[in-house]
């Protein structure tokens, strides 16, 4: 996913003029053991801790949590993370 963020000035060759692209990366996860919305919210919230998160979204019903973040963590980190909160990182 990029985000655009338009520049400043005017002219077509003021260096304020450029834009800045954002490359934000999303990633699903298989997560077991989330039965009800405490569940989910004990996940994203500790998901929403490590850095470079940007969005997590819980989906109690298919078992799979989409973390979207620039960058986002490595597999430890998620997988610490879930289990914090109580249930298993399924990959």
């Amino acid at each position: 996913m990029l985000q655009r963020t338009p520049g400043a000035g005017s002219g077509p060759h003021r260096a304020a003029d450029c834009s800045t692209i954002t490359i934000v990366s999303t990633r699903s996860l298989a997560v077991t053991g989330m039965s009800c919305d405490h569940c989910a919210n004990a996940v994203r919230a500790e998901i929403s801790k490590l850095p470079g998160i940007t969005d997590v979204d819980v989906d109690i019903a298919a078992g799979t949590v989409r973390v979207v973040g620039n960058p986002l963590p490595g597999d430890a980190a998620l997988r610490e993370a879930i289990e914090e909160a109580g249930y298993e990182f399924a990959g």
